[in-house]
């Protein structure tokens, strides 16, 4: 997609950009919405040519599908040649662009170390924004840039009174008689908005209790006779929030969110004066990572912006916002969380998306989190981005890709490999995969890498690191890989832009329920909807055999409508529709659900049926209706609506008798995920392993009369497959995952030769090469290994981090060479590994349990000839064609962990630098830096597998 690089892009005016995302955005192939496997029968015959161009872009992909980096400019202390060095590394390692991301300070300022910090926004930081703006040009890398210093946006020009809201209250309990009391003490940019006179039970206030007071001219409250409880001061405040990892000279308020003026004021003051720097040629995108305004739940015209969107004065109802005060406290709350949500989209969101598109770039957004973001939130961001791991929950990931779903674009990134495998330089090629894939398994098909931290040369071995993080720079040994994982990475992510998603499922989210829940200080959307949509659902659709997407109200009436029995959102027809454990409903969301079910779609609800709308209306408020329509819905004949009590066994058997599944293992395997896309030429499933253990099973396609096909990711290769069956169920393939593999099956309607080895291990001959190997380290010295060990068990090699190459001659027969025989080297077979293994229990990030044979990574020679790199199972490289009858040299270059080097010295002493800047983050797990296994560990054997007859 090297058309869409920010150099080619026309700046001349926002109709261009537009014109110019709508391309980017444009979404290729048909809809299909048949519930029945796809046959070829009766279709007219496509172009081959169209699939052998999509096989030549697997093994050599775009560009664009290349991962990018989140790179930390540390202070900002950078300099333009060890700029360019890291982007000419990113270039060479297969990494297509990067995100700048300027955070805290790591080094105090010295003309010895070379290091000089430039300020945020001064004029020498933003000539190194030029410079490196120029030069990722240069090297055709896409460049994004966080429109800030780390996060949420705010800093040195956000004034009190623009900062982060809070609804601040402030409870006096009465003691003694009292008749009057005293406002408690303000401070600058704080407002009192309602007071209370109270009893509290618990969380509750007490029935008939509740009383609201005035204050007298003098700035005092006068009770009345009776007064007892507590008195309650609501007082529009600020949440003091500073900016997260600040840069120098970027310390200060947080943004607030919710007032249009204090936005307006930011894009001017920070986001005008960082596009200085490019001088006309904007970025590729502006990023706004994760909304983290931690207690942000008000603005100062709330009260009048709330009155104006739901029709009642909020002023009187505020003790709801804390404490429960009754039946109508969850309503009140719902149409307290839409106004905010609100608020964020109109105030935050579209400007920052006017205000890119007025400087003719893209907004990459992660919209979720606080301030209350809603799915439908991303309606106004060009590039949805996730976050997390977790694929079997409802994750900011799939969050993300949904989005994108049901707003037609054809990309979602996701932030990858925070946390990873703790503490820094501990992850492995083998964890940067086993997540990456479980990112794919959500709908992403741009990967963040999280990430690339700036280091200066002066720095001591293995350099600067973000705190909490892995590290995917060169100061890694197993780097030597690193071209191998990214071009795996590309292969997938290119593999995922094409066509369209077949998701059969769509989730409602139950927003105005999540919204139900809130109080003061908290309003996070999604950690809420969690809570209600529960921890079974999600798993029962996938261990179904089902892909799904999430949506909500809003894009329902955005993007949505009925189609003979399928909702489209966007352009997604989705066949079933499940109604989480749902009470509040919007009439409009219920009457179009009404008609999908009607129309012969699978509305299916669990646990209970709709029974309330969600707004509040004083005096007025009647559920009956929303009642009566679900009734009439869920108990009709007619009507393909059922309610569904067990969200495991009931939800599975009610989603197959709706709608045969897309795909289906036997034995039932949930550790295997599935992405289903589809162009008008072929079926494209991604198959991922998420577990450590080898998986062999049968799995049913929902494809009928088209060939098979196996695209490896890891070597672009591309084989036909034999199917055990093909009938009205679908088509059913035999597969073997090795732990944490990935494997594309695509279904064309060409004929593609079958392998031919044999399958069975008893003929295959197999010769051990595990004695006798020299071993040169990177620092000059030789070895001789009579057998095969781990480098931290000799005694001067134990702190050792670097590339060591094995080295040894081999004999090999004539008779081994067979015509169509394959031959490959095995460095061995992992083990799954345990807590004990790591000396750890599970943390915020994730980790391959793996013990591999060859720690970390390595790279055969056969000959002086590239063989290959090995770094994940099946930890072997083909030889076919480079060995030959005789000797023979093989050599195997192996990188293990900077961590090693890093468990042999002292950790780095941040004292001064707290002292100077204050105490901005805290290295994460110093306490578990240990040493890790090194080398080659075997059994390394020379395998010969013969063709079948």
């Amino acid at each position: 997609m090297a058309a869409f690089r920010a150099e080619t892009i026309s700046r001349r005016s926002t109709i261009a950009l537009t014109v110019i995302a709508a391309v980017l955005f444009a979404r290729t192939g048909e809809v299909r919405g048949s519930d029945k496997p796809r046959s070829s029968a009766g279709s007219q015959s496509r172009p081959a040519s169209r699939i052998e161009q999509l096989a030549a872009s697997f093994a050599n992909p775009p560009d664009d599908s290349r991962i990018m980096m989140r790179w930390w400019w540390f202070g900002p202390a950078v300099v333009r040649s060890e700029l360019e060095r890291e982007m000419r590394a990113m270039k060479d390692a297969g990494i297509g662009g990067f995100e700048v991301q300027p955070v805290y300070p790591l080094a105090l300022d010295g003309a010895r170390s070379g290091i000089k910090t430039l300020p945020f926004l001064s004029d020498e930081f933003l000539s190194a924004l030029r410079f490196t703006s120029e030069k990722a040009r240069e090297l055709g890398l896409r460049m994004d840039l966080t429109l800030g210093s780390g996060w949420p946006y705010g800093g040195p020009s956000v004034l009190i009174s623009h900062a982060a809201g809070r609804l601040r209250i402030e409870r006096f309990p009465l003691k003694s008689p009292s008749r009057r009391v005293t406002l408690p003490a303000m401070g600058a940019g704080e407002t009192v908005i309602g007071i209370f006179l109270a009893t509290v039970n618990g969380g509750a206030i007490a029935p008939n209790s509740l009383r609201r007071l005035v204050r007298g001219e003098d700035g005092t409250v006068e009770l009345p006779s009776d007064a007892s409880g507590e008195v309650q001061f609501y007082i529009a405040s600020r949440t003091g929030m500073q900016v997260k990892r600040a840069a120098v000279g970027a310390e200060g308020f947080v943004l607030n969110h919710l007032d249009a003026a204090a936005v307006g004021a930011y894009l001017r003051d920070t986001g005008d004066k960082l596009m200085r720097a490019f001088e006309g040629r904007a970025p590729f995108a502006v990023f706004c990572d994760s909304l983290e305004v931690y207690n942000s739940d008000w603005t100062d015209d709330f009260l009048v912006e709330f009155k104006k969107r739901r029709g009642y004065d909020l002023s009187a109802y505020l003790p709801a916002l804390a404490f429960d005060i009754g039946p109508e406290t969850s309503a009140i709350r719902r149409d307290w969380g839409r106004t905010l949500t609100e608020l964020l989209n109109e105030r935050f969101i579209k400007p920052l998306r006017d205000w890119s598109r007025k400087n003719r770039t893209l907004l990459r957004m992660q919209c979720y989190g606080v301030p209350a973001a809603a799915l439908s939130s991303n309606s106004d961001v060009d590039l949805s981005e996730g976050e997390g791991f977790r694929w079997r929950t409802l994750s900011a990931t799939r969050w993300a890709s949904s989005a994108s779903h049901l707003f037609g674009r054809r990309i979602t990134s996701s932030e990858t490999w925070t946390w990873l495998h703790s503490p820094s330089f501990r992850a492995t090629p083998l964890d940067m995969k086993a997540e990456a894939d479980l990112h794919f398994l959500q709908g992403v098909n741009q990967l963040i890498g999280h990430g690339w931290p700036y280091s200066p040369p002066s720095a001591e071995y293995p350099g600067w690191r973000f705190y909490a993080a892995g590290v995917f720079n060169d100061s890694n040994p197993w780097w030597i890989a690193m071209p191998d994982l990214t071009r795996y990475l590309q292969r997938i992510s290119f593999m995922l832009r094409q066509g369209e998603p077949r998701n059969d499922v769509a989730i409602y989210l139950p927003s105005d329920d999540a919204r139900g829940r809130f109080s003061s200080g908290n309003v996070n959307l999604i950690e809420s909807l969690r809570e209600v949509i529960g921890q079974k659902i999600i798993p029962t659709v996938l261990d179904a055999g089902y892909g799904f997407d999430f949506f909500d109200d809003e894009a329902l009436a955005e993007a949505g409508h009925v189609d003979h029995g399928r909702l489209m959102l966007g352009a997604h027809p989705y066949k079933i529709v499940i109604l989480p454990n749902v009470s509040c409903i919007p009439e409009a969301t219920l009457r179009v659900l009404g008609q999908f079910a009607r129309s012969g779609g699978s509305l299916l609800a669990t646990k209970r049926t709709p029974s309330e709308l969600p707004d509040f209306h004083p005096g007025s408020r009647d559920n009956q209706t929303i009642a009566q329509m679900a009734r009439s819905l869920f108990e009709e004949h007619q009507a393909t609506a059922r309610i569904v009590d067990d969200e495991e066994t009931g939800l599975e058997r009610a989603l197959r008798e709706s709608l045969s599944a897309d795909f289906v293992l036997s034995p039932a395997t949930p550790d295997i995920g599935f992405v289903h896309r589809a162009t008008d030429d072929a079926e494209i499933y991604f198959l991922a392993n998420s577990s450590a253990e080898r998986k062999l099973f049968s799995a049913t396609f929902r494809v009928r009369g088209m060939a098979a096909e196996i695209w490896d990711p890891l070597t672009g290769n591309i084989a036909g497959a034999h199917a055990q069956s093909d009938t009205e169920a679908g088509t059913t393939l035999s597969l073997d995952l090795e732990p944490y593999a990935s494997r594309l099956v695509v279904f064309t309607r060409r004929t593609q030769a079958v392998s031919t080895l044999s399958e069975s291990p008893t003929k295959a001959a197999s010769f051990d090469l595990n004695e006798n190997w020299t071993v040169r380290f990177a620092h000059g010295e030789s070895r001789r290994l009579s057998t095969l060990r781990s480098w931290t068990d000799i005694e001067d090699l134990r702190f050792f981090s670097g590339v060591a190459t094995y080295e040894k001659r081999i004999n090999v027969p004539d008779e081994l060479f067979k015509p169509g025989g394959k031959m490959r080297i095995s460095l061995g077979d992992g083990r799954p590994a345990t807590d004990a293994d790591d000396g750890r229990p599970e943390g915020p990030g994730m980790r391959a349990k793996l013990e591999g044979p060859v720690r970390e990574a390595a790279v055969v020679y056969v000959n002086d000839r590239r063989a290959g790199a090995v770094w994940c199972p099946p930890y072997a490289v083909d030889v076919t064609g480079l060995l030959h009858p005789g000797e023979n040299l093989v050599r195997i270059a192996v990188g293990n962990l900077a961590v090693n080097h890093m468990a042999g010295g002292p950790l780095p002493d941040y004292r001064l630098l707290n002292l100077r800047y204050g105490q901005r983050f805290q290295a994460q797990d110093m306490d578990k830096i240990k040493l890790e296994p090194s080398g080659l560990l075997g059994p390394v054997r020379l395998i010969a597998e013969p063709a079948t007859r």
